[in-house]
């Protein structure tokens, strides 16, 4: 009797932190034969919270991952961090990204590093290979192996340093869930979600910082805050503004210039459009000016369906031109070709 009771405790607790089954939102087609299908769920909402329009069950949490780094940056710029140690936009708009470690991103993490008076070896984000072609081919020219500086991640851990550095915390403790800098980035994203103290739950991200659990919904009020702060205190709105004008002229730093789609959004709309990706196919997009932002969450955690299910989910909702869609051919769901150049399939959006 123990053991089936057992059992079923963790029957139920398996039932419980599985996905819902969210809709169908782009499937893969081979000939005329559905081969795959992604399941996921978005919402669009204003920066009161309203729900404007959605699909799936966004009300569910997901881990938001990456998807925060402006909402953990913040503190940063409020504390006075940033001016502090003299950073510039470019450098800003690099504690907001996952960049591809080209050489762009390397150096500069290291000359931040250099002012806040630390090293490479102060990142706890670990060692990573970089996700630019031209980056690798470098570093096994030279026989070299990446380090943490190469992590995707480092900005945002240079961030925390130097935050950790401008309140007198040990930089050692700058992951520390219980330190200045985690509690500072941790109110920052509750504060902005509507979320009350207690309501988040946290785990471990794939670069030793803390990530967050909260409703899809709640997220995407958070990032149309982000991009639209006029309701917010002078000191946030100032903050947030700053971001913008450091994304807006610097967007290979929250990216890369090789295949990464947070880059060629901001490229394309001039910085109108203020994205995020996240860990596991998770995605956001501040709409400036137009007081709306846009989560979503692919279950299978696959980009091939993120993408397009991104990119064709703003020009339904009118935030790309005619002219802007067509500069993202590269992400918009389209024919499939085999490396023989045959047309096998193609990639269907139906979110």
């Amino acid at each position: 009797m123990t053991h089936t009771h057992a059992a079923a405790s963790v029957e139920n607790a398996t039932r419980d932190a599985a996905l819902p089954d969210n809709p169908v939102l782009a499937r893969l087609w081979r000939g005329t034969f559905v081969e795959s299908q992604h399941r996921g769920s978005w919402v669009l909402v204003d920066t009161s919270g309203k729900v404007l329009e959605g699909r799936g069950h966004f009300e569910q949490p997901i881990f938001a991952r990456s998807s925060v780094k402006s909402l953990q940056a913040l503190p940063l710029v409020e504390t006075g961090a940033a001016r502090r140690f003299g950073y510039a936009d470019d450098e800003l708009a690099l504690a907001l990204s996952s960049h591809n470690a080209e050489a762009a991103h390397t150096e500069r993490v290291e000359r931040l590093l250099a002012r806040i008076g630390l090293t490479a070896a102060d990142l706890q984000c670990g060692p990573q290979p970089p996700t630019d072609p031209a980056a690798r081919a470098d570093l096994a020219k030279r026989g070299a192996k990446p380090t943490s500086i190469h992590n995707n991640c480092s900005g945002k851990h240079t961030g925390f340093l130097a935050l950790a550095t401008h309140l007198g915390e040990a930089p050692a403790k700058y992951l520390d869930p219980t330190s200045q800098v985690q509690t500072l980035a941790r109110r920052a994203l509750e504060e902005m979600s509507g979320l009350q103290s207690g309501e988040l739950t946290t785990a471990i991200d794939g670069c030793s910082a803390p990530t967050f659990r909260l409703p899809l919904v709640r997220l995407a009020t958070a990032i149309a805050r982000v991009a639209n702060p006029e309701g917010l205190s002078a000191e946030r709105r100032a903050a947030l503004e700053w971001m913008h004008r450091a994304v807006a002229a610097h967007p290979d730093m929250i990216a890369g210039n090789y295949r990464r789609l947070c880059t060629d959004l901001v490229r394309a709309t001039g910085g109108r459009l203020f994205p995020k990706i996240g860990g596991e196919a998770v995605y956001v997009v501040g709409v400036r000016g137009k007081g709306v932002g846009l989560a979503l969450k692919i279950d299978d955690g696959d980009p091939r369906g993120l993408h397009a299910v991104v990119v064709e989910l703003l020009k339904r909702l009118g935030y790309l031109t005619p002219s802007e869609y067509a500069t993202l051919s590269e992400w918009r769901a389209e024919v499939q070709r085999n490396w023989g150049g045959l047309e096998v399939g193609r990639l269907e959006v139906v979110a």
